[in-house]
């Protein structure tokens, strides 16, 4: 998990550092908040073009708890990477990706617990319904 999230900044650290570049070799003298509202708005814009359809056919598929899993990630990503910013901003403790790894495993292991006892739930409920 340490080297996901490790690989993901250096890989967002040389995105950025490359259009920064681009800023300046071009001239266009964009400051840091245009260029992350730019690339942030556009990069967010795409992602929802892409992933609306795909949703939209995993709703249609009786896939909720998929979605619901995918955006509760998503959050639990967010929290844990605010959470370690904010103890290293307030002094209350170190920014560790140790952390960060462990509290998405944490999340991980809940989430199989309760996937193996709603995938039991929904065969026996298949199995019962079946019969009558």
């Amino acid at each position: 998990m340490y080297r996901i999230i490790y690989y993901f900044i250096t890989l967002i650290t040389k995105l950025h550092a490359k259009f920064l570049s681009i800023n300046d070799n071009h001239g266009l003298d964009l400051t840091d908040k245009q260029l992350h509202f730019l690339i942030i708005g556009v990069f967010g814009f795409c992602m929802l073009l892409v992933l609306q359809p795909i949703f939209r056919w995993l709703s249609k598929h009786h896939a909720e708890l998929l979605i619901t899993f995918l955006y509760v990630f998503t959050i639990v990503v967010v929290i844990s990477f605010a959470i370690e910013i904010g103890q290293a901003y307030s002094g209350t403790g170190d920014m560790d990706f140790y952390d960060i790894a462990s509290g998405i495993l944490g999340f991980f292991v809940f989430f199989g617990i309760y996937l193996i006892g709603y995938l039991l739930y929904r065969g026996i409920a298949h199995s019962v319904s079946k019969e009558s």
